[in-house]
């Protein structure tokens, strides 16, 4: 059931990531015009019909499956249902155009977030702390020459601090260690293949929300 709801979430997402992607309400693949109104951003299948739909739709339905059968039934579990299509939504953006949109990081933070306090409020300064931790901790190396890191990748790692620390330390720990030893090997396959330098950035985001998966369904998360 929970791998049929995240497909099925999933198949209204390619058209939204790609209005997120790019500022023109238009197809970058076919130039054809998106309706106005709300038609334009809520459409089932492909994102105006010209292109792919299948993999957010499987992506979304394998975590969403993942999460419901090592999780369990626990109370977080349809919060952290909606915040994995979230977070597909989110990669598919990073990994068309580098961007995570603040509206979406936030929106994030509140689906995810204001469940595990209202379920856990005993583990709300954990969360915190490990919130305002991994940001500032991402922010400093965002401004360092070289760093990066942009400020989408350090938003999104301060929510999935504040979300992971419900869990704990060690939920933290792993889930960001998950993300760097994940982009680590992508970024070393793909300089071993010669598809990037130094100066070509790589979309941090994905791997985060990896991680971040990894911590909740392996580690243990109430």
């Amino acid at each position: 059931m929970a791998g049929v709801f995240g497909g099925a979430a999933a198949a209204f997402l390619p058209r939204i990531a790609h209005r997120f992607a790019y500022p023109e309400p238009v197809c970058r693949d076919c130039g054809r015009d998106f309706p106005s109104g709300v038609s334009g951003w809520v459409h089932a299948g492909a994102a105006c019909g010209c292109g792919g739909w299948i993999g957010p739709v499987l992506a979304s339905a394998a975590v969403a499956a993942l999460l419901a059968g090592l999780l369990g039934p626990v109370l977080s579990l349809p919060a952290l249902l909606l915040a994995a299509v979230l977070g597909v939504l989110l990669a598919v953006i990073d990994l068309r155009c580098l961007r995570l949109p603040d509206p979406l990081v936030g929106g994030l933070a509140v689906i995810a977030g204001v469940p595990l306090a209202l379920i856990e409020p005993a583990r709300i300064g954990t969360a915190v702390a490990a919130g305002v931790l991994v940001g500032t901790g991402y922010l400093l190396v965002a401004l360092l020459p070289g760093g990066g890191l942009g400020l989408g990748d350090v938003k999104l790692g301060a929510v999935l601090g504040l979300v992971l620390g419900f869990g704990g330390w060690p939920a933290v720990a792993v889930g960001f260690a998950a993300a760097h030893l994940i982009n680590g090997v992508v970024a070393g396959w793909l300089l071993a293949r010669g598809r990037a330098h130094g100066g070509r950035a790589l979309p941090f985001g994905p791997a985060l929300l990896v991680g971040a998966l990894i911590s909740m369904t392996f580690i243990g998360y109430a």
